[in-house]
């Protein structure tokens, strides 16, 4: 008889727990996770695919994961008072005390040295990758982000950064052409961000950042323009083969429409049409754009292009292995 009543403080112990470890992993903000998934990248771009460089991209990605996380921790805990008068942002665990500031620091300092241990001890350019990402974070938090142009080139280069742990994880050698793609899609997804976020800015009527009043859409547009083209170039002339010391095949030349899709797929998730086509909940966030961490994971059209460029990429590789195609 008393089973019954004995299992309910035990259901409930249960169900705080969950919460109470729900609550902290949010404090990490898993949804910005997917940034890091540019550590695969430079197994993709050297044909390397195989479970040791699975592996190894693994490793650096939950290395840039537990990084990024104390970080955004570090953030969360600067801005408290702040954030706990924002609308959306008192909704953060910590602002809204789910966690608590000296366990948020705790939880920062063991992501963050562990990372930096960790990568050392794997090797000295996974390490000085992680460690350079760290030096971007604090440079970019205490001013970059209030410079302008130069927010823009530092969100940049924290993909570059990325994407060098991923070679360094995997024993790849970059080329030059990968770290100018991946420099340019950075730098494109950075203008498109500093656009989703003016708009929004001019939707809501809310004041701009310093950084923000020193930016135009017209401005952002021709920067895009710019960025853009340089992109599809880099690509183009990488994907042509051996003959421009690209890929090892010029056979990828297939998989360009896929990139000129995706790109500009992006490109109308932050048209003002598109938005206000999309409905007010858009309108009242400034399009998917501004959080390009989660175009990847809810618009259907970029995941369904990523993931086409991936299968592609697997048969072209393929192909080649068996000699079918050179």
């Amino acid at each position: 008889m008393d089973t019954g009543r004995n299992s309910l403080p035990a259901d409930s112990l249960r169900v705080s727990i969950f919460h109470n470890l729900a609550s902290h992993l949010a404090a990490m903000r898993p949804k910005q996770w997917t940034k890091n998934l540019v550590v695969f990248a430079a197994p993709l771009f050297a044909f390397s695919i195989n479970l040791q460089s699975f592996l190894g991209g693994l490793f650096a990605f939950i290395l840039f994961c537990s990084a990024s996380s104390s970080f955004y921790l570090i953030n969360d805990i600067a801005d408290v008072a702040s954030d706990r008068q924002h609308p959306v942002k008192c909704k953060r665990p910590i602002a809204a005390g789910l966690v608590s500031i000296p366990v948020a620091i705790g939880m920062a300092l063991i992501l963050l040295g562990g990372a930096l241990s960790i990568s050392w001890w794997r090797s000295p350019q996974l390490g000085a990758a992680i460690t350079g990402y760290a030096v971007l974070q604090v440079a970019y938090n205490l001013k970059l982000k209030r410079l302008v142009i130069l927010d823009v080139i530092a969100i940049a280069t924290g993909f570059v950064l990325r994407a060098f742990g991923g070679a360094a994880a995997t024993d790849i050698v970059l080329s030059a052409w990968f770290l100018l793609c991946t420099a340019m899609l950075a730098l494109f997804l950075g203008i498109e961000k500093r656009k989703a976020e003016l708009r929004l800015a001019e939707i809501q009527g809310t004041k701009l950042r310093a950084v923000l009043r020193r930016y135009s859409l017209p401005l952002l547009g021709r920067m895009e323009s710019v960025v853009t083209t340089g992109t599809v170039l880099a690509y183009a002339l990488w994907s042509s083969g051996p003959a421009l010391h690209g890929a090892s095949t010029p056979w990828m030349l297939i998989t360009l429409p896929f990139v000129l899709y995706g790109i500009f797929r992006y490109q109308l998730l932050s048209d003002p049409q598109e938005i206000a086509h999309e409905g007010e909940d858009h309108l009242e966030k400034g399009g998917r754009s501004e959080r390009p961490e989660e175009v990847l994971l809810k618009d259907k059209g970029i995941l369904f292009t990523v993931i086409a460029w991936i299968c592609t990429c697997f048969v072209i590789l393929l192909l080649k292995n068996q000699g079918i195609i050179q």
